[in-house]
């Protein structure tokens, strides 16, 4: 999973740089480790989600840029009260076992143990495990965060969100999320966010990530009409600017291509209501 995302010495260059520390001595103390473990880490070429986490909550430092080096926006505000260093980590381990489990489940939007096991390949057992012991799978909790966009202080300490609430104050809600590589849409678990800033309502709302930008799309709108789209075409998937033409026909265009086409010529699977563009 983490070792998956960023080489161990890539990563512990990030760590150090958030944490303003030079040497990997500095870094166990600030972590509260014994150095040796660092030393471990490099030859497994494997850095624990446990320690990665710490860090994101210690530093403020941004926790997508930390396991890949992407978004940089590392900072030294820690985004809550709950203690910095060896008050921090205790706080996060005791948090282990079916608690977080639940709250990783939740996230995803799961309702049994096996649909994480088949989504991470893990088996049952592993995970029966982290119960029996009240162990916190920091790699995992690492993992859902950054597949759900669920906030990392709540998955790890249960504290930073309100996921149920009686009053309804709170609208946050997961809507399914996909990746978008090379023209192709992946299924990408789920996506936690707050619709009510979003003026009207919508039909199947859908979150789209690619290395560009992202998108949320109403997967429930496909009549095609003047406006942003995700259109299909020869089953290759993107967002377009569209406007209508005379005779069915209309204008397609991005930053990549513009071209002409009959509306029967795309496949129109779903209408942009939110563009986000990436500032780096």
């Amino acid at each position: 999973m983490i070792d998956e995302m960023g080489k161990s010495t890539e990563v512990l260059e990030r760590l150090m740089s958030s944490y303003g520390v030079k040497t990997q001595k500095e870094l166990a103390l600030a972590l509260g480790i014994p150095a040796n473990n660092i030393s471990g880490w490099t030859q497994r070429d494997s850095v624990p989600g446990n320690s990665i986490i710490k860090c994101a909550l210690d530093t403020g430092a941004d926790l997508q840029w930390l396991v890949s080096g992407e978004l940089a926006k590392a900072n030294s505000d820690a985004p809550h009260s709950l203690g910095q260093g060896k008050a921090l980590y205790e706080e996060i381990m005791s948090n282990g076992g079916k608690p977080v489990l639940r709250r990783i489940l939740d996230a995803y939007g799961f309702t049994l143990q096996k649909q994480l096991c088949d989504l991470l390949k893990i088996s049952s057992g592993t995970v029966s495990t982290w119960v029996r012991r009240d162990y916190f799978p920091g790699d995992v909790v690492v993992t859902c965060a950054l597949d759900t966009g669920v906030p990392l202080l709540w998955l790890a300490t249960g504290k930073g969100i309100n996921v149920e609430s009686n009053d309804k104050t709170i609208t946050a809600s997961f809507i399914p999320r996909k990746n978008l590589t090379a023209g192709v849409l992946q299924d990408a678990a789920s996506w936690n966010i707050d619709l009510s800033f979003i003026p009207h309502a919508m039909i199947e709302p859908l979150y789209v990530f690619s290395n560009v930008g992202s998108w949320i799309v109403d997967t429930g709108v496909t009549e095609i009409s003047n406006g942003r789209w995700l259109l299909g075409i020869d089953n290759k998937f993107d967002v377009y600017d569209v406007a209508m033409l005379p005779g069915r026909k209309i204008s397609v265009s991005n930053k990549a291509s513009s071209f002409t086409c009959g509306a029967e010529e795309v496949s129109a699977a779903g209408k942009i209501v939110l563009t986000m563009d990436y500032n780096f």
